[in-house]
């Protein structure tokens, strides 16, 4: 009967441990930057759109997981013809190859967003940053890291932002319940059906789609442990914050939308709500699909204008 109950307390102990990810860290922290000589596919190289003569801003993007900058292609343009300096730069372990990506985690691409976001912050008297879905919470982590400081950006933008992964209880949100025993089975094994993809059968101009499919536990896990940091951390974002989500989102659930626009403490907050058509896509990559990239990307650039005319 003891032998039953202490293997019950420790299934238990062991579900905790997954589940709340308690004592969990990255590992294999050192700054790193993209090899893109070993890009698998053109759409995966950086975009980077500069004009001949200076001028006064730019526009940093960041990408997904586990996506490529392809994602900007349309956007990219949209800002260069306005004006502005667009970069999108692809992270590193993104676009190469699978070995690359299990070398790296949330720290790596935060650390090597940072460095790209100082070096343009030494160039440019305006400097605004956005991000699609984990590239949005990397955003908003920059917000967090640089408000009230000399380094602040005009304006962060965020799209499809997760804040939260599972939270079955206090925000009856469930992405994936299957999760909760991920750093469990990442003992044994870290990827499952990983593969490259240049392009999927798919419509609305998700068929561009670009960078790695399978499922990454050791990658997700750095993920959802750095949503729960970033979260904790809202009440230090203080710069102008624009927050879009779509309605229908199947990757991100809508509640994290409600989440960032009440638990932040920015100054200048503005949300949009999206709402797309009836397609098949998961309604998350915003500024890929070609129904919502031309309306948002006007959006945007209306944002950015008053922002650094302000």
């Amino acid at each position: 009967m003891s032998y039953t109950i202490y293997i019950l307390v420790f299934i238990i102990l062991l579900f905790i441990w997954s589940y709340t990810l308690v004592f969990y860290k990255d590992r294999n922290i050192e700054a790193i930057d993209s090899d893109e000589s070993k890009c698998f596919a053109p759409k995966c190289h950086s975009m980077v759109k500069v004009h001949s003569e200076r001028v006064d801003t730019a526009i940093l993007q960041i990408h997904g997981f586990p996506s490529t900058p392809h994602v900007y292609e349309y956007s990219s343009d949209e800002f260069y013809k306005e004006g502005f300096d667009s970069y999108a730069f692809l992270m590193p372990g993104f676009g190469t190859s699978i070995e690359d990506f299990n070398k790296t985690n949330f720290t790596t691409w935060f650390d090597f967003q940072c460095r790209k976001y100082e070096e343009l912050k030494q160039k440019y008297k305006n400097v605004l940053i956005l991000g699609i879905s984990m590239g949005g919470l990397i955003t908003i982590k920059l917000g967090e890291k640089y408000s009230n400081t000399t380094l602040e950006p005009n304006a962060i933008i965020s799209i499809s932002a997760p804040i939260v992964y599972n939270s079955f209880i206090k925000d009856r949100i469930v992405t994936n319940p299957m999760f909760v025993f991920a750093r469990i089975i990442n003992i044994v094994n870290h990827n499952f059906k990983a593969t490259l993809v240049s392009g999927i059968d798919s419509e609305d101009g998700n068929e561009e789609w670009t960078g790695y499919k399978g499922l990454f536990l050791k990658q997700s896990i750095s993920l959802i442990k750095a949503e729960k940091i970033v979260r904790k951390n809202l009440n230090q974002l203080t710069c102008p914050l624009f927050s879009i989500h779509d309605t229908g989102d199947k990757t991100v659930p809508f509640k994290s939308f409600s989440i960032i626009a009440s638990e932040n403490k920015s100054k200048d907050y503005r949300g949009l709500v999206w709402r797309m058509g009836n397609y098949k896509h998961s309604h998350h990559v915003l500024l890929l699909y070609k129904s919502s990239r031309v309306k948002l990307s006007k959006e945007i650039i209306t944002y950015i204008k008053e922002k650094i005319n302000a």
